[in-house]
């Protein structure tokens, strides 16, 4: 597994007003979605392309375009939602699949309860956006999946991570094809399994409790 920690300022600028307390949800909404286009340029520095050959206003000129099969783009429900519309500012061609997983807060393992994805994902390059990484076991489940659709190159996106999800993700995916993107490793999950300092649940932090 690779690890790509975003060194920048802007990124480190809007995690920190994601971090306050004081930020209210849309205020929240609209910074995670700015912060994940960052991310996601990052992320996508690898995306594969083909040659083309357009014309111009004054002549023709060498490009390029996504290849084919087109990226596939995953949120891990809910929180991933609020993730989904900065990855596709950046891959607006690609497909979106998602994935409904929920963390068992007593044991803190996943389980899955909605799917939505291609059967066959040989070829393509998947995007999983989530916004924390915590005790690692979902993004793992998540990432375990897609592999055993097919798919050969899958990056994760999140905003923060733990170092225990860090190796968590790491033993779970041993031998995947498989790179993480975050804005930030923190100091450590608590005994809740959230992550410190962190910025609270982001699901609810963007939707509400909706209890």
């Amino acid at each position: 597994m690779r690890l790509h920690v975003v060194d920048h300022p802007l990124v480190a600028h809007k995690l920190t007003t994601l971090r306050d307390q004081r930020t209210d949800s849309p205020t929240f909404r609209r910074l995670a979605d700015e912060l994940v286009t960052l991310l996601a340029y990052e992320a996508t520095r690898d995306v594969r392309t083909e040659r083309v050959r357009v014309t111009t206003p004054v002549a023709e000129a060498d490009g390029v375009k996504l290849a084919r099969p087109r990226p596939l783009v995953v949120p891990i429900l809910r929180a991933g939602l609020g993730m989904l519309d900065g990855m596709v500012r950046l891959l607006p061609t690609a497909e979106v699949g998602f994935l409904g997983m929920v963390r068992n807060e007593d044991t803190l393992r996943p389980a899955t309860y909605a799917t939505r994805m291609p059967d066959d994902l040989s070829g393509r390059q998947v995007y999983v956006v989530d916004p924390m990484l915590a005790t690692g076991g979902t993004m793992a489940a998540a990432l375990r999946m897609l592999v055993e659709r097919g798919a050969t190159d899958v990056t994760a996106l999140c905003l923060l991570a733990a170092p225990e999800g860090v190796k968590a993700l790491e033993e779970g995916t041993a031998g995947l094809p498989v790179t993480v993107v975050t804005a930030a490793v923190d100091d450590h999950l608590n005994e809740n399994g959230y992550i410190v300092p962190g910025l609270g649940d982001a699901g609810d932090r963007m939707y509400g409790a909706a209890e």
